[in-house]
């Protein structure tokens, strides 16, 4: 062992050999390669989301008012884009950012205003499709009053 003028010193080298410095690079690329692409659906995402919450929302409300033998009310205000619904566990409201139109047999492509849906004992009497759109992409829940189902369908912007 030598000695310095400050003090005693290993000559030994001290810093990462290439192996470990190969390894922890490895170990951040993995993780970079599994958490970017999660990153690149985000804006779908939040569309995706929206499109099956109306889509929950219709086909729960059409069948509570089937099985219940009760009528309940869907108002959808497409200037707000708050959708305000009554079950009999309460009164609720959400807001749907992508609101766009709504279009049902009766009328075609509403984009302002106030629509007033009703969910008889036989169910919605009217087909309906919910349009969503974000900045680049449109999305369109249709309800087909026969069946009871909602479809989601992606759409380009």
């Amino acid at each position: 062992m030598q000695i310095s003028k400050t003090g005693i010193y290993n000559k030994k080298a001290t810093g990462f050999t290439l192996l470990e410095l190969l390894v922890v690079i490895f170990i951040l690329s993995l993780i970079t390669a599994l958490v970017i692409p999660s990153f690149y659906g985000i804006g779908e995402g939040k569309l995706k989301s929206e499109a099956g919450k109306i889509a929950s929302l219709l086909r729960y409300l059409n069948d509570t008012a089937i099985s219940r033998k009760e009528t309940f009310f869907l108002t959808l205000n497409l200037d707000t884009k708050i959708a305000k619904w009554e079950t009999p566990e309460g009164k609720y409201s959400e807001k749907f950012e992508s609101l766009l139109t709504i279009s049902t047999t009766a009328t075609k492509n509403i984009s302002r205003g106030e629509i007033t849906l009703f969910f008889n004992p036989l169910g919605l009497q009217e087909s309906l499709i919910v349009t969503l759109k974000d900045k680049e992409q449109e999305m369109y829940v249709s309800f087909n009053p026969l069946s009871g189902r909602a479809k989601i369908i992606s759409g380009s912007g």
